[in-house]
């Protein structure tokens, strides 16, 4: 019974360091040294929130650059690529259907090969960013649906570059949201 009763204790000890103290004690040291980090990331515009830098939406209008495709529709609850390996016909029918649809958008030439972020998910559906190749690949059509320079849209591209973290997990990135925005502005 004393076993039993010192097993329980420990039990409840471990239950409220791990899953009270420790928490909260992280949560108020972020809260502290990254206070927007540690709220998501949240991106406003006019005093809404729009959506968060660390997130990918769904952008489907000529207007907008778009993000990769997602294997879990953009929603942010939950997480995960399509699970299909390279060999699944079902995979390899959708990635040349996201071929087709980025060609025919852009107006691209046959031959021209695509980055394959333009063309493939993440591994968690949510990535909010395509290269640096993938922007300036849709600079055109963005361009002619807003009536302004190719040089205007390629400026903001570069402007809108984001370093790698690592340089040798990423290459540099464009998040496709504060790219959006500042297309607006």
């Amino acid at each position: 019974m004393q076993e039993i009763k010192r097993g329980l204790i420990i039990f409840l000890l471990f239950t409220i360091l791990t899953g009270l103290i420790y928490p909260l004690f992280i949560t108020g040291v972020a809260q502290l040294i990254w206070p927007h980090q540690a709220n998501g990331s949240l991106i406003t515009k006019d005093d809404h929130i729009v959506g968060s830098k660390l997130i990918g939406q769904m952008f489907s209008s000529p207007k907008y650059f778009h993000g990769r495709p997602s294997g879990v529709s953009y929603k942010g609850n939950i997480s995960g690529a399509s699970n299909a390996g390279p060999t699944s016909k079902n995979f390899l029918k959708e990635v040349q259907n996201q071929i087709n649809k980025v060609r025919e958008e852009n107006k691209l030439q046959n031959g021209l090969l695509l980055p394959a972020d333009i063309v493939l998910s993440s591994g968690s559906g949510l990535d909010p960013h395509i290269s640096k190749k993938a922007a300036l690949l849709q600079a055109s059509r963005i361009a002619r649906a807003r009536n302004i320079s190719v040089e205007k849209v390629q400026e903001l591209i570069y402007k809108n570059t984001e370093p790698p973290r690592l340089k040798i997990f990423r290459h540099p990135g464009v998040n496709v949201l504060t790219l959006n925005l500042d297309l607006d502005r």
